[in-house]
């Protein structure tokens, strides 16, 4: 399944909202050194009931718009 999100790092709590057919995903991590990306993933696998493994950014390394694939769902 892939995702259209919309990441915002530096957030005081990890939360996820939907709207429409964006997925906005509130980070405590900083965007520093890949942390995000680690901790986005984590949180999408808690979130989804996957492990952490199945879970791909296949665009938006650097960027707070991702497209992310989920294996499993």
């Amino acid at each position: 399944m892939k995702l259209s999100i919309k990441v915002t790092p530096g957030a005081k709590k990890n939360l996820l909202k939907q709207e429409g057919d964006l997925i906005k995903v509130y980070l405590t991590a900083p965007p520093v050194e890949g942390k995000a990306n680690d901790a986005l993933i984590k949180f999408l696998a808690e979130y989804y009931g996957v492990r952490s493994s199945m879970i791909d950014i296949l665009k938006g390394l650097k960027s707070r718009q991702k497209i992310v694939n989920i294996e499993g769902i």
